[in-house]
């Protein structure tokens, strides 16, 4: 898919984190399945909170005629509980993965005793399963726990000297920090696609959590619009609609074939109120 056209478009999805919420996300996936995008993503919980969702949305959008992109994590786990999840995936016709660290338990300092530290340890691993179309995260601003972003590049390419066929990024508001980050990588000899992950703002609270976590930094101008938005949900979601759509037409307008970037995906979230909030 990455390969086969001159931008594609993608959507990621949470699964839900109880039994109760299954039913509306499922809806609301299905809503999205049903639009064809070239493929969906679904994303997998802290430790592996949401693994059987993951597992069952996944096979439910292959179903659905849409490639899937099945998250995976190895943080806490085995070598038998990876080999048994594999082969769960493989046998529900899924294809493609993102193979992740994850996000450190609460309270976890000490990874030690654990016997995978890194998603670079993890792609050899889904490689030897099948054949597997591998994915991995990348940074633009680099990994919270990157001393500096030359270190991070450096880590890239671990991951993707391991197997790693193309790399997705976190999310960014600034257009011009994937630009540089891009030819950062071409320097470093990583050439693999680059998948940006563009990510429309529907709640100020959550926007500013998730950008604590990943360091994402916060333009002047997209600051200002959650500010004044922040009080009415409904005008903050459609400004945050109309940033992301400004976010992917300056891509469009862009030589991306030149920068290594091969696709826009979108981020989406859902509740059990809302078919996409």
């Amino acid at each position: 898919k990455l390969k086969s056209k001159e931008l594609t478009l993608s959507f990621e999805v949470f699964p839900p984190k109880t039994s109760d919420l299954y039913e509306d996300v499922s809806k609301a996936v299905n809503a999205i399945a049903d639009l064809k995008p070239d493929f969906m993503s679904v994303t997998y919980g802290a430790g592996g909170s949401t693994r059987q969702y993951t597992a069952d949305i996944a096979e439910s959008v292959i179903k659905k005629g849409v490639p899937c992109l099945a998250h995976l994590t190895c943080v806490g786990a085995t070598k038998q509980s990876l080999d048994e999840q594999l082969e769960e995936l493989k046998a529900r016709g899924i294809q493609n993965i993102l193979a992740l660290r994850g996000d450190l338990p609460a309270g976890v300092e000490n990874t030690n005793e654990w016997e995978f530290k890194h998603a670079s340890e993890l792609v050899p691993i889904i490689k030897a399963h099948g054949d597997f179309c591998v994915g991995g995260a990348c940074y633009p601003e680099k990994h919270p726990e990157s001393a500096t972003l030359q270190e991070d590049i450096e880590n890239m390419k671990r991951k993707v000297d391991a197997g790693c066929d193309f790399l997705t990024t976190q999310m960014f508001f600034d257009n011009t920090i994937l630009y540089n980050y891009s030819m950062r990588l071409m320097r470093a000899g990583i050439n693999v696609p680059l998948v940006p992950g563009i990510m429309p703002v529907t709640n100020a609270a959550q926007i500013k959590r998730i950008c604590a976590l990943s360091g994402t930094k916060l333009p002047v101008n997209f600051s200002r619009m959650v500010e004044k938005f922040q009080q009415k949900p409904v005008a903050l979601k459609q400004a945050g609609i109309a940033y992301a759509t400004e976010q992917i037409i300056d891509f469009y307008k862009k030589d991306l074939k030149e920068l290594g970037i091969d696709n826009l995906k979108a981020k989406s979230y859902f509740s059990s109120t809302n078919s996409i909030r």
